[in-house]
């Protein structure tokens, strides 16, 4: 028994010495118009302790580099913060103004649309009452794509391509379909675009792995949410799934993000433990996981 207790200590002080240095590029800390189980200075505070490197605020409706940069200020820590902008029917749509003014005043990451996809309205119909709704009902959304009528890229999604490539941040798929993703790191590529990331990719966005292969290819990294492998609602997959896409893109072009906050599942440290946790018992090598939950992100952030 006692040696049991202690082989569970080792594996928690181990598993606590993989998170110095983490990256969470996929936090859904509040206030948000989503209920969630803890705001941006709780999060904050979590990753402190947990000897996090950075910090990246993701809400659906709101730009949140200020809340970073006046939380940064209040509360004095090593853990970097940042956010961007998802360009949903809130923010205008695919909006270049928008994404303009966003860059201009610090964010680090560009998501095209995520509840505002024509493609997530699609597929949150056929999942009924799962998906999370908002506390509040809102204006009933409108549909949104990255192509017009005859499949082409719409001269909005080029533009907010090329400030995404001057201002040198993430681009981000958000829960368009990989059809689209495809088109779109095609001509981000061209465009100057150097980082790509999709976000959950089998999940919404539908990728395949022959999918996933190709936009690694084109320089993307796959963004697997550690949401879909934490214990409560949003749990889908288990370590057989884990460790097939980890395959499928390589340790190199793989980043875990929580994608918590959400009411029902845990904290995003938390998510951050079972995840190392798993990946220990798939014999995953220390480097590697440093990769996945740190190192990968911080490069797409800038961080030497």
């Amino acid at each position: 028994m006692q040696d049991t207790v202690h082989k569970e200590q080792d594996r928690e002080a181990e598993v606590s010495a993989l998170l110095k240095g983490a990256v969470d590029l996929h936090c859904h800390s509040g206030p948000a118009a989503m209920p969630r189980i803890l705001d941006h200075h709780e999060a904050l505070l979590d990753a402190d302790e947990a000897g996090f490197r950075a910090l990246l605020f993701k809400d659906h409706f709101y730009l949140g580099v200020s809340h970073c940069a006046m939380l940064e200020k209040l509360v004095p820590s090593d853990v970097k913060l940042y956010s961007g902008l998802a360009l949903n029917n809130a923010n205008g749509g695919i909006n270049p103004h928008a994404v303009s003014h966003a860059i201009n005043i610090g964010a680090k990451i560009i998501w095209l649309p995520t509840l505002s996809a024509q493609n997530h309205l699609d597929q949150a119909e056929g999942q009924g009452k799962t998906f999370p709704k908002t506390a509040k009902r809102m204006l009933p959304p409108e549909g949104l794509s990255a192509v017009d009528g005859s499949g082409q890229l719409t001269d909005a999604v080029k533009q907010v391509l090329d400030l995404i490539a001057e201002g040198d941040i993430i681009l981000s798929g958000g829960h368009l379909p990989a059809s689209e993703l495809v088109m779109i790191f095609e001509e981000a590529r061209k465009r100057g675009v150097r980082k790509m990331l999709v976000n959950h990719p089998t999940y919404i966005v539908g990728a395949s792995d022959d999918d996933m292969r190709a936009m690694v290819e084109l320089g993307a990294y796959m963004e697997h949410s550690i949401a879909m492998w934490s214990e409560g609602k949003g749990k889908i997959f288990g370590p057989d799934e884990l460790a097939h896409y980890i395959e499928v893109a390589g340790v190199d072009r793989t980043v875990l993000s929580s994608d918590l906050g959400l009411q029902g599942a845990p904290r995003p440290i938390e998510g951050f433990r079972t995840i190392v946790r798993m990946l220990l018992d798939l014999q995953v090598s220390h480097s590697d996981i440093r990769k996945l939950v740190g190192h990968n992100a911080a490069g797409l952030l800038n961080l030497a």
